[in-house]
């Protein structure tokens, strides 16, 4: 049996903050003590840094079928270990879409050889898909993706009839893409007519607007309660979208959730000047008062998780023109960082980041034996150092892509170490274990 030993740490766990050791014996955590006095296989001094759940990121798009000239599941599995993830949930919008149960298996045995952390994969809903996306096994998947605002391939579900069909008959959790197709058509034909090729960056939270945002994402808050739908609403963006959730009743009796994403958390629109399409994303980043309102929300419990919609396109793709350069930008490794700067900033605590970003994905999705350090779950941790100083450039960032928009953005505070299933995977820089990720399983009857 392979056994390791954390000492002395500022363990962070259900709203708490206390001083222990941890003993991982295999796969899953054994004790939590003060003083554990055995031999381990490996010993680690946590002396005045945090030992945290591993992150649990339940939107990231990793390109794997069919475009991994971008990414792919190995490679921004990494990244993201480097930055204290150790589970996420990848979206369906590859090549080929992931739109059979034979895709969806196809995704889940690259994964099983290639994933440095825990995985699971969306099913995808397409117009013309309702009884395949039927067939889902709803205790090994985390849940079925629509896109009811723009996607690449076969993946814009448009048709109210097929929405209906799918809200009523879909028997898992529903993760949507929000935003009003015909709002952002209309929106984009008036910028062209008028800028013709013209169209800049700083134009982007007005084409993809705050409507065609509200008019999505409302639709899919009447369906969801009109049919018992559990409906997650996937990357905030609006301040007007935040009246439609709730945050008087515990997560785990809420029918409909949503969640804001860093990238809504931490940029606004006036820096498309200097960024342009380094923060193009769908839905748009939008005001600082935008901004500042969903950050009121995630900390009041009206967004109930933090992820990323990690996203990454070359560096080519990027500096095309406004017109052709794609949507999403990289973020996986370094969402925990950001949360922990705002903590350095005294707008949110350890505790309140752990919830997000562990435990309430955990509530939020039914996740089995994951999400907490508690003894007999699976021993996901990381090791934060508070005190380690240092500076987003391009030779410590992982992504396939090299580069993010935080390019030179000075922290206090990194990622150590990154334990999965009980083995140390990730090292002070240093990556030792590939393919100790594990699927996901989910706690639904």
């Amino acid at each position: 049996m392979s056994s390791i030993l954390i000492k002395n740490g500022q363990l962070v766990n259900r709203g708490e903050i206390y001083e222990g050791d941890l003993l991982i014996i295999d796969q899953r955590i054994e004790k939590i003590a003060r003083g554990i006095d055995v031999k381990a296989d490996i010993e680690i001094d946590a002396t005045e840094k945090y030992v945290l759940p591993g992150i649990i990121d339940d939107q990231v798009h990793f390109r794997e079928p069919g475009l991994t000239y971008k990414a792919d599941i190995g490679s921004e599995s990494r990244a993201g270990v480097a930055g204290g993830v150790t589970s996420f949930m990848e979206m369906p919008n590859t090549k080929p879409s992931c739109l059979t149960q034979e895709l969806l298996q196809d995704k889940y045995d690259i994964a099983a050889e290639s994933a440095w952390a825990n995985y699971s994969f969306f099913m995808g809903a397409s117009n013309d898909n309702v009884e395949e996306v039927l067939k889902t096994d709803r205790s090994k998947v985390c849940g079925l993706k629509i896109f009811m605002g723009s996607s690449t391939g076969n993946m814009l579900v448009d048709d109210y009839t097929v929405l209906e069909n799918l809200f009523s008959k879909v028997d898992m959790l529903i993760a949507t893409h929000c935003e009003d197709e015909a709002t952002i058509r209309k929106n984009l034909e008036t910028y062209k007519a008028k800028y013709g090729e013209d169209i800049t960056p700083l134009m982007h939270p007005q084409i993809r607007n705050t409507e065609g945002c509200y008019l999505s994402s409302s639709m899919a808050v009447e369906l969801a309660k009109a049919n018992n739908t559990r409906l997650h609403i996937l990357h905030i963006s609006t301040e007007k979208e935040l009246d439609l959730f709730r945050n008087d009743i515990p997560l785990e009796e809420k029918r409909i959730t949503a969640e804001a994403c860093v990238h809504h958390l931490f940029f606004e629109d006036s820096q498309y000047e200097v960024l342009g399409n380094k923060i193009k994303c769908n839905p748009a980043i939008k005001s600082a008062k935008d901004r500042e309102a969903i950050f009121a929300a995630m900390l009041d419990g009206r967004l109930d998780i933090i992820a990323t919609d990690h996203a990454p396109h070359t560096k080519e793709e990027k500096a095309n023109p406004y017109l052709s350069a794609p949507s999403g930008l990289p973020l996986v490794q370094h969402s925990l960082d950001i949360m922990m700067w705002y903590h350095q900033q005294d707008r949110i605590s350890v505790p309140q980041i752990v919830d997000k970003m562990c435990h309430a994905p955990t509530k939020c999705f039914q996740l089995s034996e994951r999400g907490y350090l508690d003894e007999g779950k699976f021993a996901d941790v990381v090791l934060y150092d508070p005190n380690k100083a240092w500076t987003i450039e391009s030779d410590n960032i992982y992504y396939k892509c090299g580069w993010s928009p935080l390019e030179g953005f000075e922290l206090n505070g990194r990622v150590e170490k990154t334990i999965i299933n009980g083995k140390l995977i990730y090292d002070n820089g240093k990556f030792l274990q590939q393919g100790q990720g594990m699927r996901l399983s989910f706690d639904r009857g």
